[in-house]
């Protein structure tokens, strides 16, 4: 589980006198830096939001929009029991260290990101792996222990990128891949240089080279961009201030969604949270939109049930938890707690949680429900939340891809156990036909709606506040990462 802290060639175009070219430099800001450069060997973000699609690329990749693919692998045939997948690679791919990219290099990749020692975040991506032979060159077989309709999209995590044994051992200081940029430099508490491979298998990058800025003080972030000592910050950590330079001609603010679905997690196995009554009761006492406005200024996207909004497949069962105080209060004089109870509320660091706390505690005093609200660091919060599961309500974002598949663990910190929903989740690894999954996806959703295993709130947004030159960059966070391969600068 990552938290919100956690993981054609252009032309110099020629205009008449006087002759300008266009811009082909780029410094970008974020808020976080990496704490090294390896993506297949960390569980922070911060890595992939340099170098993913940009330094590293992966078998298959996201598109801006979370579509997956074709990456390095050109084509695949999947047998028809669905559990051998044969890769075409490109031909001719170099890394930047002018090493071929082969099947070979794919292989050691799968195989050290699936071993034992393995020091891969997102092991599980891996797990049903059981062979990965080299055919050719250019062909590689993987077999599945079992068919994964989730194959294909897990290869596309900045987890899964392909690496080779040459450049592994020095990975972390000098990220070698085979990407339309090769690293050059990190100044360690300031920056990270990239510049353009003139050796890359595709499209070359508008941009010549790019600076990835570390700028993790909020009220810093907003004198750099003001000043224009960045192009453009990505993730902008101060949303407060975004209408200054929305309405200020020089920059353009997008506001896109991420992969964050921010909850009112619940233990489902402490008294009296493991009433379904009481659970819905809690959902009916929730404003989401005033948490929206007060805790995020606005920013964010009412969800009702465990999945992205902009996902081709997410239902809309937001009516199923609206906001209605009567109702919560009806509900819990059902269950037997006319007169409320008390719970408590642990809350970790980031501003969603300590300032939608607040409100949410208020929200559920209304109806008679007291929380006892302590504020945890992130150690704590992992230690007494999310491993010891001592407690009754907390607040946070789920940060991963397509993560439903957490309901069916019962021993996940909000101790769901509802065997046929584990049934759902196994019967849809196996499922591979879109149709099909779609239509399991969509009764996922709803189950763990109507068993209203927690409160479902927003989608964290993803601001970023540029130069209004500048052109590609991602308004959407699918994974965590600042692609660079489309973007350009206007006259």
């Amino acid at each position: 589980m990552t938290h919100h802290f956690l993981r054609g060639v252009a032309l110099a175009a020629l205009l008449s006198a006087p002759a300008m070219a266009q811009q082909t430099d780029l410094t970008i800001a974020l808020q976080l830096e990496p704490p090294h450069l390896d993506p297949t060997s960390a569980a922070a973000g911060a890595i992939d939001s340099v170098l993913y699609s940009n330094v590293f690329e992966g078998l298959t990749r996201f598109m801006s929009d979370g579509s997956v693919v074709a990456g390095l692998a050109e084509s695949w045939e999947i047998s028809d029991d669905g559990t051998t997948y044969t890769f075409k690679l490109r031909d001719g791919v170099t890394f930047h260290d002018g090493t071929t990219m082969d099947a070979e290099d794919v292989k050691f990749t799968l195989d050290r990101a699936r071993a034992e020692d393995s020091a891969n975040a997102q092991k599980a991506l891996f797990a049903g792996i059981s062979e990965v032979t080299v055919i050719d060159p250019t062909t590689v077989e993987v077999k599945l222990s079992a068919p994964d309709g989730n194959f294909l999209f897990n290869m596309a995590w900045g987890d899964a990128v392909i690496v080779a044994p040459e450049s592994i051992d020095n990975i972390k200081q000098t990220p070698i891949g085979t990407g339309p940029f090769k690293f050059d430099s990190w100044v360690q508490g300031d920056r990270i240089e990239i510049s353009r491979n003139a050796d890359y298998w595709g499209d070359a990058p508008a941009l010549e080279a790019a600076t990835f800025k570390f700028i993790s003080d909020p009220t810093a972030a907003f004198a750099a961009m003001m000043a224009q000592d960045i192009d453009a910050f990505a993730g902008f950590p101060a949303p407060e201030n975004l209408p200054q330079f929305e309405a200020d001609p020089r920059f353009q603010v997008l506001v896109g969604s991420t992969e964050g679905e921010t909850i009112l997690s619940t233990n489902n196995k402490m008294p009296p949270l493991d009433d379904v009554r009481v659970r819905e009761a809690i959902a009916h006492a929730i404003d989401r939109q005033a948490i929206i406005d007060g805790a995020m200024f606005g920013l964010g996207t009412p969800i009702g049930t465990h999945f992205a909004p902009h996902n081709p497949d997410y239902v809309d069962l937001t009516a199923k938890s609206n906001y209605d105080p009567e109702k919560s209060k009806a509900l819990l004089a059902e269950a037997g707690l006319a007169d409320g109870f008390t719970t408590t509320l642990k809350l970790p660091p980031p501003s969603y949680a300590r300032r939608g706390g607040e409100i949410i505690a208020a929200q559920l005093r209304a109806v008679g429900i007291e929380t006892e609200i302590t504020n945890l660091e992130w150690a704590q919060w992992l230690e007494e939340v999310f491993r010891g599961k001592d407690f009754g309500l907390t607040i946070i974002s789920h940060t991963e891809p397509f993560d439903i598949g957490i309901y069916a663990r019962p021993d996940y910190y909000f101790q769901y156990d509802n065997p046929a929903f584990q049934e759902l989740i196994t019967t849809l690894g196996a499922t591979s036909d879109p149709a099909a999954r779609s239509d399991l996806l969509a009764q996922a959703q709803t189950m763990i709606a109507d068993d209203y295993v927690n409160g479902y709130l927003f989608q964290l947004a993803f601001p970023t506040v540029a130069d209004t030159r500048i052109k590609g960059l991602w308004q959407n966070a699918p994974t965590q990462a600042t692609d660079l391969t489309g973007v350009s600068w206007s006259e």
